[in-house]
């Protein structure tokens, strides 16, 4: 909140705060400022001093004023076309708004509020404080680990320990795949960026799921490619439109989160597995299987690449959602016809990556202390999840899918853009509805946490800010 007597005035105050939000991005170019007099009621000042606020906006070229419209965030510069192909890289009008995205991975690096955030997409830290997380690093950290760790570099594919005890691990998950078929990565966002400049050229065709990770669209959007979202429902995506897509625009790629969907929470079904393969034979296109929240998934769930026995997939998955997030251990499970071509990128990119963490974490698997820590977490997840639902629909939330897994998807009956960053004012951070889809638009819809909306104190808050803004109309 604004401080009267600090040693910035009120305007001054308020104009960093919208200013620090703009370079932030988490106010998108062509966003509209609340109008004076709401602001000032909103913050608790007088009209001057919001006008006074706004006037330094426009004197820092922040904002722009319109006519009898009010304040409007001032647009970013188009970027140079470098070529034609990158020119037309938006597809059937879906204009991936990339800022968004990146602003809510910024605002994840600062505390807003005392507490777990409802917008985050990852546990709060204390879910994952576990014991062996140190035992692992200190048997891998002797004198001697360290010379041989420290002073050449990595093996280009990871560490043959961590790549033996992850073919072990997806055995497990039906897919079977030899270590020579697995390439660690700093986290999982880095493998579906080097399957991305492997496979595909800028203007290149993509199919992905929508809604779906905003992250996805927006890197997807910088890379030059055509996206093409597909609906996704309970049993999988829209067949319909993908069959559609393939015979108008030939894609090149799906992205698909098959089990526990983010931000839906839904799981694909093995009869729609079976019909997306047999698309990507008909129409010769690889799938990217982003298989981040496995460790909060039965084993037994239908996955992609374990009816397909990699033959057109690709498996990504990591461990920054359920281990150790700042270790950024991620990795991919390819073809073998595929696998020196993604390991060459990989080179050009990072070189190797670290071998003591994976050296860790191998032992974090082969001694089972990964698979009691998931059960752990995922009876946990179970029981916050319970409470969050019974909260949010207490506070008039309608869940449109099935709560499952670490996201909800609600109907908040609200604009979410405009409810954002009212809470954000209040040091709450949400998620809303328009960042999970490739062309920005208004929406009811928000994705929450179950692990960090289980309090009643943030749905308190939600509420009041939810109904003043259904109030206005």
């Amino acid at each position: 909140m604004l401080t009267p007597g600090a040693a910035q005035t009120l305007a001054e105050q308020l104009a960093g705060r919208y200013a620090q939000r703009i370079r932030d991005r988490l106010l998108a170019p062509g966003s509209r400022l609340p109008s004076v007099r709401l602001c000032a009621a909103q913050q608790g000042v007088s009209p001057s001093t919001v006008v006074a606020a706004y006037d330094r906006l426009l004197a820092q070229g922040l904002v722009e004023a319109r006519r009898n419209r009010g304040f409007y965030v001032r647009e970013a510069p188009a970027p140079r076309r470098r070529s034609s192909a990158s020119a037309a890289a938006p597809a059937v009008g879906a204009t991936p708004a990339p800022v968004d995205a990146t602003a809510l991975i910024r605002a994840m690096f600062h505390n807003r509020a005392e507490g777990p955030q409802p917008g985050t997409g990852v546990f709060p830290p204390d879910w994952l404080e576990t014991p062996f997380l140190a035992t692992a690093v200190r048997r891998v950290t002797s004198p001697a680990a360290l010379r041989s760790a420290s002073l050449q570099y990595g093996e280009p594919a990871g560490d043959a320990s961590l790549r033996r005890a992850l073919a072990d691990k997806l055995a497990g998950l039906n897919i079977q795949a030899t270590p020579a078929q697995i390439i660690t990565t700093v986290g999982a966002s880095q493998a579906l960026d080097i399957v991305s400049r492997t496979l595909l050229r800028p203007g290149d065709p993509v199919m992905v799921e929508e809604p779906g990770w905003a992250v996805e669209f927006a890197r997807l959007s910088a890379l030059g490619m055509r996206i093409l979202p597909v609906p996704r429902g309970p049993e999988g995506p829209d067949l319909a439109v993908m069959a559609r897509y393939c015979e108008a625009h030939r894609p090149k790629l799906f992205v698909s989160v098959s089990v526990l969907h983010n931000p839906t929470g839904y799981s694909l079904t093995p009869g729609s597995a079976h019909r997306i393969l047999q698309l990507a034979v008909a129409h010769d296109f690889h799938i990217v299987e982003d298989d981040s929240y496995s460790h909060l998934a039965s084993d037994q769930a239908a996955r992609l690449c374990a009816l397909d026995e990699l033959q057109r997939t690709i498996y990504v998955s990591g461990f920054a959602k359920i281990l150790a997030p700042g270790w950024r251990i991620g990795y991919l499970v390819a073809p073998e016809s595929l696998a020196m071509r993604l390991l060459d990128t990989k080179l050009i990119s990072t070189l190797s990556t670290p071998p003591l963490l994976e050296q860790a974490l191998a032992w974090c698997i082969s001694q089972g202390q990964l698979r009691r820590h998931a059960e752990r977490v995922r009876v946990r997840l179970d029981a916050a999840r319970s409470r969050s639902v019974k909260l949010a629909e207490a506070h008039g939330c309608r869940f449109v899918a099935p709560p499952a897994g670490l996201f909800g998807w609600v109907d908040t009956g609200v604009d979410t853009d405009v409810l954002a960053q009212r809470l954000l004012d209040q040091g709450w951070l949400l998620a809303p509805g328009a960042l999970f889809h490739a062309a920005r638009q208004a929406s009811t819809l928000m994705r929450i946490n179950y692990a960090t909306t289980q309090e009643a104190t943030f749905w308190k808050v939600f509420a009041r800010a939810r109904d003043a803004l259904a109030a206005r109309g």
